[in-house]
């Protein structure tokens, strides 16, 4: 039997109306799971944009996701961030907790050692805005909800691979390119 794996699947797309419906179809059409999802405009010029899917099943299954994304006519290149080596994966959270007394301090203290920054605060409430890894943030939302009543809205995974080079969208490496534009 074979283990369920995640991946984190890079998709470059052209950046219209449907595209993103399309992808989804892909995955709900034949019962994989999302578990998360991000997309943006990454060339104006081109008018393409990445979605960034993280997904789950066996190896077999990962492979026919590939293979479908890849068939799509706006599917550009098809990117597994998890098999083509090291990548660096990130997700953004704003978190709500509801408490009063002690439990205000905690969640202060708590925090600090997570890196989270108050973004807003009442007198029943703070809101923390804080990024890393998934597994942190889960870890902050846990030690938070023992604290009082948690509201969270999370960004979804975004990720690129390590290293000097750009990973292609067809999973190729590339040299990095240097723009002359001035970055604003």
């Amino acid at each position: 039997m074979s283990t369920i794996e995640r991946h984190t699947i890079a998709v470059l797309v052209d950046n219209e109306p449907g595209v993103l419906a399309r992808v989804i179809g892909l995955f709900s059409g034949r019962g994989y799971n999302i578990e998360s999802l991000t997309v943006a405009e990454v060339d104006a010029a081109t008018h393409q944009s990445r979605i960034t899917v993280v997904t789950t099943g066996t190896p077999m299954v990962i492979e026919q996701i590939k293979a479908q994304l890849a068939r799509l006519v706006p599917v550009h290149g098809v990117h597994d961030l998890t098999a083509e080596g090291p990548c660096i994966e990130r997700e953004l959270a704003l978190v709500k907790v509801r408490n009063v007394g002690q439990e205000r301090v905690e969640a202060l203290r708590i925090a600090d050692i997570f890196r989270a920054r108050a973004v807003d605060s009442t007198i029943e409430s703070f809101v923390f805005e804080i990024s890393g890894a998934t597994e942190k943030l889960n870890a902050f939302i846990g030690l938070m909800a023992d604290l009082g009543e948690v509201e969270v809205s999370r960004t979804g995974v975004v990720a690129i691979a390590r290293g000097a080079t750009v990973g292609s969208p067809m999973g190729g490496r590339e040299p990095v390119k240097r723009s002359s534009k001035p970055i604003r």
